[in-house]
């Protein structure tokens, strides 16, 4: 475990912030090591940097693509999100939230603010202009007019060539998952590509200074709305966030098969921890779960 002290100080005082005189180590990201930096004048920044000797790193590009995802969220989608206040390859420092409380309330303004994102910022094709990072791995964002074939390609099979999935899937696994990607156009309905967080599980939503939603660590592209909600069903969410569901899918006139879908969305997380982590927390057990409809009976 890297000493978030000596290794994010000396990066922060080599980036000009000078005036730091401490940094505190913070829990919840699994990808990078992050910290509250307190300055001389007694406030604090958040910053994180990637500890270039674990696993495979980003690119030098990871923590701009990120500044980007954070700045059109809030700009385009209308989320609250962290001041950007560097961001270079080697650090990502931002405005300090506050976490979020743990109410209804807080998870119905949640509800009204993903279903504005949502359903404001459609566009006629599937990716982004860049790749962009979930995680440590590279995010695909190749544009392509059919939402089928994006996500098929580049948020399932894409994590085909990882040695850990390679690993976790035998190839009855894969060919599972071959046979699911060609008939999504059956198994999912064929939405519109709008602004999606990427990333948005619970530990990825936060609050504002003054209360309100907001959103970090996005991997930001357009695509179907219900990948976000995926993320969100599917990763235990609080007591708390169940308002949240049912008042979504009325902001966003769902239909009421949407829970069954949640679990051939969130492949693509699974395939992603199962690809980082080890332990991958469950990953591949859900993964192969649901891609056990899709093998072929002996």
């Amino acid at each position: 475990m890297t000493d978030a002290t000596s290794f994010l100080l000396p990066r922060l005082h080599a980036a000009g912030l000078t005036d730091v005189v401490a940094v505190e180590p913070v829990s919840g990201g699994l990808a990078a090591t992050a910290g509250l930096a307190r300055r001389g004048d007694g406030t604090s920044v958040f910053v994180k940097a990637f500890v270039r000797a674990f696993g495979e790193p980003p690119s030098d590009d990871a923590f701009a693509a990120e500044a980007e995802g954070l700045t059109v969220l809030r700009e385009a989608g209308g989320v609250p999100t962290p001041e950007i206040i560097l961001a270079d390859r080697d650090l990502l420092v931002l405005s300090v939230l506050r976490p979020r409380p743990g109410t209804g309330a807080f998870w119905e303004q949640l509800a009204h603010a993903l279903a504005h994102l949502h359903t404001t910022t459609r566009h006629p094709r599937f990716g982004w202009h860049r790749d962009n990072w979930l995680g440590r791995r590279r995010q695909v964002n190749t544009w392509d007019d059919d939402g089928f074939a994006f996500f098929a390609r580049h948020r399932l099979l894409r994590w085909l060539g990882e040695r850990r999935v390679r690993e976790a899937l035998d190839a009855a696994d894969r060919a599972a998952l071959e046979r699911l990607c060609d008939r999504l156009p059956e198994l999912l309905p064929a939405g519109p590509a709008c602004l999606t967080h990427g990333d948005l599980w619970a530990l990825n939503v936060m609050a504002t200074p003054d209360g309100r939603p907001a959103l970090i660590d996005p991997a930001v592209s357009y695509t179907w709305a219900e990948v976000d909600l995926a993320h969100l069903w599917t990763t235990a969410p609080p007591p708390e966030a169940h308002v949240f569901f049912g008042l979504y899918a009325e902001l966003t006139g769902l239909d009421r098969d949407w829970r069954a879908r949640m679990p051939i969305l969130q492949l693509r997380q699974h395939l992603a921890v199962i690809a980082q982590f080890d332990p991958d927390w469950g990953a591949a057990d859900l993964a192969r779960a649901t891609l056990a409809p899709f093998r072929r009976r002996p």
